[in-house]
């Protein structure tokens, strides 16, 4: 599946994967990326025309948000004819965001975005990042008779190619960060690198790729917890200018039956303040209609999320609000897989 020849675009925006040992002071410090093939001569067997960009100063990923997906998003549309892959190199802790992010920006894309990083720098003996990324290239520009093997945003981590809306950093200490919980891996690299096929996203029919720049931030994580008190839920849903709410649930999307709780909601949802139910589980599907406590969410005008991850419902509230659509329209949208990111079961579909 390897094309010769491949063009792929790499661009550098800060993060563990570009650290290296300043061999006078011992010190790990960004690397210059220009000098790529210096630092990682491998991926001169691998063939392909590598090109690169890189964010200056480089970004920790802890400050990276809509401005910076903004700024790669501009770089992938302004390069989009000339390569024919894009590898994002990111720091790990919001990766995930950004990965969702970038999956509703680019629309109608037909090219892979790749976003891989490392838990261990590039200039260390033990580093994850020189197998991440030179896998990470590999499937960017993998073809098959002349079509791209997943024209998706994914993240490629230890071995696993996900969905970039459909994974979650779950380990701060171990190679394998990442995982995608809810749906499966779009292929895995062994010996060989073996796609799933039938589960890659395609666009239905080819169009220009459509960036999107617009995010609106009046969004807030709510984390219930036992006990969780009137007062802390009712200065979350009093922030000015609050548009969107994601509800972290227990469970199958349950919370409290409180009455002070459910008139709280109720009251912010009549405000036009959109809340979507997401289960603080790693794994399964807000089903609302399954228990009591779940179903008086519904009542009152709580969206289900699905078995949306909490960082694809965030970038995808911020991104309808950032489009300028009306709580109704929100929720219909919320209710709707726009690129793979939630599984609709059929009975919301009838």
């Amino acid at each position: 599946m390897k094309q010769e020849k491949a063009s792929i675009l790499l661009i550098y925006t800060g993060g563990t994967i570009g650290m290296i040992e300043n061999p006078e002071t011992g010190i790990l410090e960004a690397f210059n990326f220009k000098s790529l093939l210096e630092n990682v001569p491998e991926l001169k067997k691998l063939g392909y025309s590598v090109s690169t960009i890189q964010f200056n100063p480089p970004m920790d990923s802890s400050e990276m948000g809509p401005d910076c997906w903004a700024k790669l998003v501009r770089i992938i549309a302004d390069n989009y004819n000339v390569y024919d892959g894009f590898v994002i190199l990111h720091g790990t802790d919001t990766m995930a965001f950004t990965a969702s992010a970038l999956s509703f920006m680019l629309e109608n894309l037909d090219k892979p975005v790749i976003l891989t990083g490392s838990q261990l720098p590039i200039g260390m003996l033990r580093t994850d990042g020189k197998e991440n990324l030179i896998t990470a290239i590999e499937i960017a520009a993998a073809k098959e008779n002349g079509i791209p093997m997943v024209p998706e945003v994914c993240i490629f981590f230890e071995n696993h190619l996900m969905r970039g809306n459909r994974t979650t950093k779950i380990n701060a200490d171990y190679f394998n960060a990442f995982r995608s919980f809810n749906y499966p891996a779009l292929a895995r690299a062994g010996i060989y690198i073996k796609y799933d096929t039938n589960l890659v996203y395609r666009p239905v029919s080819r169009k220009p790729l459509k960036p999107h720049y617009l995010f609106d931030r009046n969004i807030v994580i709510l984390k219930l917890f036992p006990g969780i008190s009137s007062e802390v839920v009712q200065s979350i849903l009093s922030i000015p200018g609050l548009k969107g709410v994601v509800m972290e649930t227990f469970g199958s999307g349950n919370a409290p039956t409180y009455p002070w709780f459910l008139d709280m909601l109720k009251e912010a949802v009549t405000r036009g303040i959109v809340i979507v139910n997401v289960t603080q589980c790693t794994a399964g599907s807000v089903e609302m209609q399954r228990y009591e406590t779940g179903h008086k969410l519904l009542e009152i005008g709580v969206v289900s999320g699905f078995d949306s991850t909490t960082e694809s419902a965030v970038a995808k509230l911020m991104f309808l609000f950032g489009h300028g659509l009306s709580p109704e329209e929100v929720k219909e949208h919320m209710h709707c897989s726009l690129i793979g990111e939630v599984t609709i079961p059929d009975s919301w579909r009838s």
